[in-house]
């Protein structure tokens, strides 16, 4: 064999070992687009006050976005990211959670470029921006379908009067006074938590704070700090009915947006060193899935039965009412629940101009049975967070449809409870969730 010749395998076969730890090092290859990624969100919340929701990364990025870059450049710069995670080719080889990143990223990228688009001016549909922001689009639902339900409440609370006044006169009797709120709150807090624990296994040292606040367009809110640490806020500007306790509680706390935040800390930026979920842009996919399993956490950790019997037992009686009748509430709450999607069609329409903010309260008390001061607080939040509600009902109808598939039979608890915990601990995508 020539000189020449054997140089020339040599060479080859080095660039071909090369390549092929390249592909096989895929996570490598995409850990300074992912860098890119997280400059990306913290620069574009600089023009957007709402974009960051939670950042815990290094201080020095953060520092760095200071410097207020325009959006054309941010536009730019998120393209040639985009285009680098698309042309990035992993092995065959590569585990499955490796793979969702790639997918994960490419995604998130391109819901940022959306957000920049629409702070550029660029007006989308209700259902154009869900697709381009969360990806997913909620089902139209027709005011006939509300009507129905309204039927059922109808004849459920009988008496003289329109039947939201009827409801609301209804609900007024399960109200958490001021003075018992703190105690309700811990003690669901401490229910959920028990009970998010003896199927996850949570890292020494997590845990929240718990505020009360007011003047908000939202009922609670989870501030994730890093660290395994979140503060929690719950807004006190109306009354809390006693089903917030727990709703609350599973949602912002066990096993929610805290655990949810939590398991990715742990598993995908200490364990694997992915820095990119030091990050959470609020207008992104990666919302309906923390929406969405922060919703359906709440049947995980209290399947109705197991609500019904705890709140009788220890929340109807720290909020001083009356144990026999939580049976009763919830057989209403159950049917109201129903009217869930009537939220997505007001804002489908107030934001598609259909409807101005009057027309969607009134939708809303209408159709939700909102009385008006909510009805109200709900079309500040869709003037803040336009079509972000859909990532509540439909984020959640998505997440349990996923579990429950994947996890078969509908009585093995354990089952359920182990889909969820890798669903709060990947980087999957609302469009990659079982059908």
């Amino acid at each position: 064999m020539k000189l020449s010749h054997w140089i020339g395998v040599v060479v080859v076969g080095v660039a071909v070992a090369l390549l092929g730890a390249r592909l096989q090092q895929g996570q490598d290859v995409m850990t300074p687009l992912a860098e890119r990624y997280v400059k990306l969100v913290l620069a574009l919340g600089q023009h957007d006050p709402d974009y960051v929701d939670a950042y815990y990364g290094p201080a020095e990025w953060k520092a760095q976005a200071a410097t207020k870059r325009s959006l054309a450049d941010i536009d730019t710069d998120a393209h040639d990211v985009r285009s680098a995670l698309r042309g990035i080719r992993l092995a065959d080889g590569a585990d499955e959670t490796t793979r969702l990143r790639r997918e994960y990223l490419i995604r998130q990228v391109e819901a940022l470029g959306a957000r920049v688009a629409m702070l550029n001016g660029t007006r989308l549909d209700f259902d154009e921006e869900s697709k381009a922001l969360y990806d997913a689009v909620a089902p139209p639902h027709a005011e006939a379908e509300f009507a129905a339900v309204l039927a059922q409440l109808d004849r459920r609370l009988p008496g003289t009067g329109a039947l939201q006044s009827r409801y609301e006169a209804f609900r007024r009797q399960f109200v958490i006074q001021p003075d018992r709120l703190d105690a309700v709150f811990k003690a669901a807090i401490d229910a959920c938590r028990t009970r998010t624990l003896e199927h996850i296994v949570l890292p020494p040292g997590e845990q929240f704070t718990v505020e009360y606040v007011t003047g908000k367009t939202w009922s609670g809110y989870n501030w994730y700090q890093g660290n395994y640490r979140s503060l929690i806020q719950v807004n006190t500007d109306l009354p809390i009915f006693i089903d917030r306790a727990i709703d609350i509680a599973c949602h912002e706390g066990y096993p929610g947006h805290h655990v949810y935040n939590v398991l990715l800390e742990k598993n995908l930026v200490r364990d694997r060193g992915w820095q990119e979920f030091t990050v959470y842009p609020l207008f992104s996919p990666q919302s309906l899935i923390a929406e969405g399993t922060a919703n359906y956490g709440i049947e995980v950790a209290f399947p109705a039965a197991d609500r019904v019997d705890f709140e009788r037992k220890v929340l109807f009686p720290a909020a001083g009412l009356d144990p026999s009748r939580v049976e009763e509430y919830y057989d209403v709450q159950a049917l109201v629940d129903q009217l869930s999607y009537a939220g997505n069609e007001a804002a489908r329409r107030y934001l598609d101009g259909q409807i101005d903010a009057a027309g969607a309260a009134d939708w809303l008390q209408r159709y939700g049975l909102y009385d008006a001061a909510r009805a109200k607080q709900r079309v500040g939040f869709i003037d803040q967070y336009r079509s972000y509600v859909i990532n509540y009902n439909l984020g959640k109808d998505m997440v349990k449809r996923h579990v429950e598939i994947e996890s078969g039979d509908p009585d093995d608890v354990a089952a359920r409870w182990a889909s969820f915990e890798r669903l709060i601990s990947s980087p999957r995508l609302p469009s990659g969730l079982r059908k």
